[in-house]
């Protein structure tokens, strides 16, 4: 089982600031788990999430990074 992380350990992963954080929690922008009163994190559900809205480079973008010529 993935270890759960505390909200200070899930924003700080995240690079948020806790009141980021915790405004995605009240509005379910990520899942969470409720321990008694407090909230956790799975750190693979985070992975996950960081999967999900990672923004992809344009091909071209890609090939000039990878040192390619676009145009041949």
């Amino acid at each position: 089982m993935s270890r759960l992380l505390t909200i200070d350990e899930a924003s700080e992963y995240l690079g948020i600031s806790k009141l980021t954080l915790y405004g995605w929690v009240s509005a379910r922008k990520l899942g969470f788990v409720k321990v008694g009163r407090l909230v956790k994190f799975k750190q693979q559900d985070l992975e996950k999430w960081i999967d999900q809205h990672t923004v992809k480079a344009r091909i071209e973008t890609q090939k000039i990074l990878d040192g390619r010529s676009i145009h041949g």
